[in-house]
């Protein structure tokens, strides 16, 4: 799944980008309301964390735009005051959630399982492509009901293709979505990653579903039959 983080304190906006990487997400990070905007708007994002004290437009503010604008991600609001009516204005603003600074990362996580969970009637939750499953809730992958032990990074790379089955997807598109911008510019590490990912959810199974297309990049797609 796809974060938004939206935090001008760089340690802690740091500290949270990792962590969710660590555990499978894919994150963006903006350092103020306006860029946060601007990521958001442009961009689709299954959670959106956006702390209340931003420069430039404050995170009550971002929150109320984004919603007026049609914007559908979980939002889940930082803030360092634990008062009730900071927690109201975030809720009436158009927050799902909210979080009192500092705070436990595991809770974050669980906040976000919640989310998940809570909009799981109108959001997808899993993803299928043949006889594979991805568990967007639990991070758990599975093939013929066998369980594949993933990296953060593979699991990451399977979701992107998974999301767009049959679709070629390019390096570079690919690498921006699951390693920093100033990644793929230097390394084949998208080409390592597909090996990794072939020899867990591939070679064990007769039927092939990651495949290159030369020159162009790669697809996640049944063989087709017949």
């Amino acid at each position: 799944m796809r974060v938004l983080v939206v935090e001008d304190e760089h340690k802690i906006a740091a500290f949270v980008k990792r962590g969710l990487e660590e555990n499978t997400y894919a994150v963006d990070v903006a350092y103020d309301g306006e860029d946060g905007y601007e990521w958001a708007h442009n961009f689709p994002y299954d959670f959106i964390i956006l702390d209340v004290m931003l420069p430039k437009l404050d995170g009550i503010a971002l929150c109320q735009r984004l919603r007026a604008a049609g914007n559908q991600a979980h939002i889940l609001m930082l803030t360092a005051k634990d008062d009730v009516e900071d927690r109201v204005a975030g809720l009436d603003a158009g927050a799902d959630d909210y979080l009192v600074k500092p705070f436990a990362f595991r809770e974050l996580l669980a906040r976000l399982r919640a989310l998940a969970r809570r909009g799981s009637e109108q959001r997808t939750t899993q993803l299928t492509v043949g006889d594979l499953t991805l568990d967007l809730v639990a991070h758990t992958a599975q093939r013929q009901n066998l369980s594949i032990d993933l990296t953060a990074k593979e699991y990451a790379l399977l979701e992107m293709l998974m999301r767009h089955p049959n679709q070629i997807l390019s390096r570079t598109v690919i690498a921006e979505h699951v390693w920093d911008y100033d990644f793929y510019s230097q390394s084949n590490i998208v080409d390592v990653y597909v090996r990794y990912l072939r020899k867990k959810i591939d070679e064990p199974f007769d039927e092939k579903l990651i495949q290159t297309v030369r020159g162009m990049g790669y697809r996640l797609a049944e063989a087709k039959r017949g």
